[in-house]
Parts: C-alpha cells; structure tokens; sequence
C-alpha cells in the first residue's frame, strides 16, 4: 500500500513539474516576442536649442586690498611733545601739521650761533677791506670767510633740526589711532599713528605661471569682497617681471576707486581676471551633460528620437558648460530626463526659456 502512495505520489509530482516548465517556456517565448514597450512610448522633455553666444573665459583668483599709500608716522628727532594737532580718523592734507616737539633747547643754540655769525660777518667785512688795502695777506682773509662760513653751516643744521621738531603728514589720507599724548617723550622708534590714503586701492593678485603670457597692463577686472554682494571695477597698471620660483606664479597689481571707503585695506579679494573672449560659443547646460568613463555626453533630438553624443568642453560657469566638439549650432539638447534616457527612445520636447538667453 505503502509502495503505491509513493509510486502515485512521484507521478503526480513528475506531471505537475511538467505542466510548470510548459507555463513558464510559454510565458518566456511570448516575452521575446513582445515589442519594448519602452522604445515605443514617447517621454515628454525639456530641451535647449544650441545658439552661438558670446563667451568669457574667465579666471578666478584669490587677492588683497591694500592701501595706495599707507606708512607709519615717527618722529627724525627726539624730544618732549607740546601739541597734537590731528584728531584720530580723521583725514589729514599733505604738509599739515601733526605733531609739535619741543624746541626751546635748539632755538636757544640758533640764538647763540646767530650772535656769533653777526660778529664773523663783521671780522669778515674789516677783513675784505683790509685786503683790497692790501693791510692783510689773502691768507688770512680766507681764515675770517672761512669762519663766517662754518658758522653759516651750523645754522642751517640748527634750522633743519628745529624744522623736524614740526611732524608733518607726507601726503593726504586718513590718520588712525594715536599712540602719543602731550608731555610724553618721543623717540624715533615710537609710531605716533599710521597714515593711509585708500582712494584709489589696490588690488594685489597672482595667477599661474602657464597663464603669465595672457597678463597685459591695462587689464580690466572685477573683484568683489566678504561682506558685500556688490561687484567692483579695477585695472591692471602693473606686473612682476618675472615668475616667482617658489610659488610657480605671476604677481600683478591693479587700481580700483574707492570713493565712499567701502574698500579696506587688508581685506580678501576674489578676482575675476577675463583671459579669451569667444563670440560664437556654444554652451551646454550642466544638468544636461552626463559624465562616462572616457568623456562627456548628453542627449540630442534627431527625428523625434534621442540620439546620444559624446561632447568635449573645457571652461564652465556656474550654470555652463563650453563646448569645443560634438555639438553645433541649432542642435537640440535634452535638459531634462536624461538620466534615465536612452537612445533610440520616441520624445517629445518643450523648449524652455534657456534656448533664447
């Protein structure tokens, strides 16, 4: 009885796996047979009509603002301070007056030497006199001219001193913070206060050696600054000699204006420096473009089908991509969906604003 269960058994097992492998080679065969769906439908897309455009290939580079003039004001002599004539901050013209120091100790010396002159001058007068008279040799005339004008000397020295007792400023701009008070004893080491023309700035930048031959004065370029969205013009006036060994670059200095003081020295720079101008670019957007392992792709419409193009580009922005091959003017390129495109595939294709920028 046993043996016929298991017999019965096997049998309807072989039958059953009989009939599954039958389903399933049919179902099979009807899947090869059956057309791609997928290749058939017609996906609704985004695209751009290619138009030459002008193209700015531009590089950007890291700088900063500096003063035009900036030096830190000291004293050429020594003495005690007995007035302050500039309040800090504010702006001081060239040759005005900064600082008085003490001068009673010269002027007395001035005062005794003067005395001294007026009788060398007179010993010098008799002494000439005496000379056309022939009452003296011209040797010791020479004796009395050459005293009168030692004299002379030593009052111009005295002159100088007392002048540098006035401190005055070297050219206009703004003064800072004083570091000196009245009655205080200055020394030539103590910096009274730094003194800073900003207007115009400059902007001092650098760019790598294989771009230095693309460097020419007169160079127009924008920078912008933290702290600021706005955008500032500068020229370029001038250029290093030569590349800088260490660092494998190019220095460059160029002046912007800076009428309302928004600019201060000592700020970091981002400098937009333009090298080549293309008139008739062709651009890509990046959410078109599809990296592969040996290059650049993106999709393009040909006969309402999309047809996959390998690109090559070099500079981009910051929406763009330029192209150098693969593509040409009038090209439609696919902006959207193209992730999950696939040649061949029907599209249909809404043209969106960016094919008129």
């Amino acid at each position: 009885m046993k043996i016929k269960f298991i017999v019965y058994t096997l049998v309807i097992l072989s039958i059953g796996s009989l009939i599954f492998y039958r389903i399933r080679q049919n179902k099979e065969s009807e899947s090869a047979n059956k057309p791609d769906a997928s290749k058939n439908k017609t996906v609704q897309v985004d695209g751009i009509i290619l138009k030459p455009q002008s193209f700015s290939d531009n590089l950007m580079v890291s700088g900063s603002i500096e003063a035009n003039e900036q030096v830190q004001i000291r004293s050429q002599v020594t003495g005690v301070i007995t007035h302050i004539y500039f309040q800090e901050g504010n702006k001081v013209s060239k040759g005005q007056a900064l600082v008085k120091i003490d001068d009673a100790e010269l002027q007395a010396q001035l005062s005794e030497l003067l005395t001294r002159e007026d009788l060398a001058a007179e010993n010098e007068k008799r002494a000439k006199l005496l000379l056309q008279k022939e009452g003296i040799s011209k040797e010791e005339y020479d004796i009395s001219l050459s005293a009168l004008k030692s004299l002379q000397a030593q009052e111009n020295i005295i002159r100088t001193q007392i002048s540098k007792t006035i401190i005055k400023a070297p050219f206009n701009g703004t003064i800072g913070l004083r570091n000196v008070s009245i009655g205080e004893f200055l020394s030539t080491s103590l910096i009274i206060a730094n003194l800073v023309n900003t207007n115009p700035v400059k902007i001092t930048f650098a760019v790598p050696e294989k771009y230095s031959s693309n460097m020419k004065i007169n160079t127009k370029v924008e920078f912008t600054f933290a702290g600021s969205s706005k955008t500032y013009a500068a020229t370029v006036y001038a250029i290093e000699p030569q590349i800088d060994a260490a660092t494998r670059t190019l220095q460059l200095r160029a002046r912007a204006s800076n009428e309302d003081g928004a600019l201060l020295p000592g700020s970091f720079a981002n400098v937009k420096l333009p090298l080549t101008i293309i008139p008739d670019a062709l651009l890509v957007p990046t959410e078109s473009v599809i990296p592969i392992q040996d290059g650049k792709k993106v999709f393009i419409v040909e006969n309402g089908q999309a047809k996959e193009v390998k690109i090559e580009t070099s500079s981009r922005t910051d929406k763009d991509l330029l192209v150098l091959s693969g593509l040409k003017a009038g090209d439609t390129v696919l902006t959207t969906g193209v992730m999950s495109m696939k040649a061949g595939m029907s599209v249909q294709v809404k043209l969106t604003n960016a094919d008129t920028k």
